[in-house]
C-alpha cells in the first residue's frame, strides 16, 4: 500500500518506517497515497485528517489527546474510514480487556500510567480507555520521567488482597504489529473513526 507517514521524524515514526517498508508499503507523499498513518502531536491531526480527507484518503492515527468526536464527524461527512488506538501494543489491549473483566469481581480499582516527559497528554489515551473500561471513574495517577517509554499498571484492591495487571512497553517496536493490523483492517471499517484495537481483534 502506498503510505504517506506523518510524523516519521518523531519517536514512534522512527521505528515504524522502516518496519512498513519491511512490511512491503511503500511511503509516499500525501498526493500518491492510498492511506495516512499519523503519529504526530495532537495540535495536527485535524489539520493532517482534513488535507487527508480532501483527497478521500483512509488514515490510521496514532496520536493521542485530540478531538475524537470531531474526527469521527469529518470522517462520516466523507465518507472516509479512519482508525485510532489508544494504544498499539497487543499485550496493552489484552491488559484493557483483563482489567474489564477484574473490574466485574473487584469494583475498587485505581490506575497509574507511566510515559516519558515529552509526552504531552495526561493521563495518557491508554489510561483514559482502561477507565472507561472498567467504569466508577477510578482515579488515574500520571507519572512524567525521563527513561521510561509507556507503561500501565489496574490496581484492584479488596479486602486481604490486591491484584495487579500491568504492561511495560520498553520499545516503540511493540507498536508494529498493531499499526501493520490496523493497516490491513482499514479497507473493512465503516466511515468515521473506529477506535481500539480490541475492535480489530
Amino acid at each position: 500500500m502506498k503510505l504517506v507517514l506523518n510524523g516519521r521524524g518523531g519517536k514512534v515514526g522512527r521505528v515504524l518506517s522502516p518496519a512498513l517498508e519491511e512490511a512491503g508499503h511503500e511511503l509516499v507523499d500525501l498526493e500518491n497515497a492510498e492511506a495516512m498513518v499519523d503519529f504526530t502531536v495532537a495540535d495536527a491531526v485535524e489539520r493532517n485528517v482534513g488535507a487527508a480527507l480532501e483527497r478521500g484518503i483512509p488514515g490510521v492515527i496514532g496520536t493521542t489527546g485530540f478531538d475524537q468526536a470531531r474526527i469521527d464527524g469529518l470522517a462520516r461527512e466523507r465518507g472516509v474510514a479512519y482508525f485510532h488506538a489508544p494504544n498499539f501494543a497487543l499485550g496493552a489491549v489484552l491488559m484493557m480487556r483483563f482489567a474489564k473483566e477484574a473490574a466485574e469481581h473487584m469494583p475498587r480499582v485505581e490506575i497509574v500510567e507511566l510515559h516519558n516527559e515529552a509526552k504531552k497528554d495526561a493521563p495518557s489515551g491508554t489510561a483514559k480507555a482502561t477507565a472507561e473500561l472498567v467504569g466508577g471513574n477510578p482515579t488515574i495517577h500520571s507519572v512524567r520521567l525521563p527513561g521510561l517509554v509507556a507503561h500501565q499498571e489496574v490496581l484492584f484492591g479488596g479486602d486481604g488482597q490486591l491484584l495487579t495487571i500491568r504492561h511495560d512497553t520498553f520499545s516503540r517496536e511493540a507498536f508494529i504489529p498493531g499499526v501493520l493490523l490496523s493497516l490491513e483492517k482499514l479497507g473493512d471499517l465503516p466511515p468515521g473513526l473506529t477506535v481500539g484495537l480490541d475492535t480489530l481483534l
